[in-house]
């Protein structure tokens, strides 16, 4: 492993397809080193191959401390990180009584243990480098639909992961973002529309509820990722930004 360029690298997570996929493309434009995690092995391949800059794969699970520790080793032989681009995570579907506790423990385990997990392990380098870290949070973390209780709990609680990072470490010079997605064509979102009975219903009504008329492609949030967490982003932290396609702006309902 040799030093990039930059002497810094980015870690990405859930980087083997959706929108974590879409992130390390567009990242992977650039020069800077890429620390790319995933359970996904032959996926990290298909994109550490896609990219142009040097690249890390690390497979395993972020709710596992060894590979939050295994992320930071690597990107300390990069000479340091610089970002973070969290994007892991998993849906289940229930109510908080529907929901079993293995199944909570899951969810939690996967989009907020292991969110806080990754950053506990790469803050000391992101404080030493003045980086930024960009959670992949969703419009469920602002409110919530039906029967997603361990999901939409879990993203609520990374927006306020996000944000006491930002007041924690704003005086190292980090920066500490959230990112809201509506729908997005992924195929976390493909599976979720699999389980209907009715899948071409499902598609209409997810095209009825964004004003732009569609979910959003994964490279659109991507671009949003890699603006927070580029230098012309400098004064933005503790923020929460919607990327939704006027989802949450539309009141529901309709006087006539």
């Amino acid at each position: 492993m040799q030093k990039g360029e930059s002497g810094m690298s980015i870690v990405v997570t859930g980087a083997a397809k959706g929108i974590g996929a879409a992130v390390a493309r567009r990242l992977g434009e650039g020069q800077t080193p890429l620390i790319l995690v995933d359970t996904d092995a032959s996926g990290l391949a298909d994109i550490a191959g896609s990219v142009s800059c040097e690249t890390v794969e690390i497979v395993g699970s972020i709710a596992e401390e060894k590979i939050a520790a295994r992320s930071a080793d690597a990107a300390a032989e990069l000479g340091g990180a610089s970002g973070l681009s969290h994007n892991a995570g998993i849906q289940r579907y229930g109510s908080a009584i529907d929901t079993e506790p293995v199944l909570w423990d899951e969810v939690m385990n996967v989009n907020l243990r292991g969110a806080y997990l990754m950053a506990r392990a790469l803050l000391p380098q992101l404080a030493e480098n003045r980086g930024s870290l960009v959670f992949m949070a969703s419009v469920q973390g602002l409110a919530t639909q039906a029967n997603v209780a361990a999901y939409t709990t879990s993203k609520h609680g990374l927006i306020g992961l996000a944000k006491s990072i930002s007041v924690d470490f704003a005086g190292q010079g980090v920066r500490s973002n959230a990112v809201a997605p509506g729908s997005v064509k992924t195929p976390m979102l493909d599976w979720s529309v699999g389980l209907s009975d009715d899948p071409d219903a499902v598609w209409d009504e997810i095209n009825r509820m964004h004003p732009l008329g569609r979910p959003a492609e994964p490279r659109e949030v991507a671009e949003l990722v890699a603006f927070l967490l580029s230098d012309a982003a400098s004064f933005i932290t503790g923020e929460t930004i919607r990327i939704d396609g006027g989802l949450m702006t539309r009141l529901g309902g309709s006087p006539k």
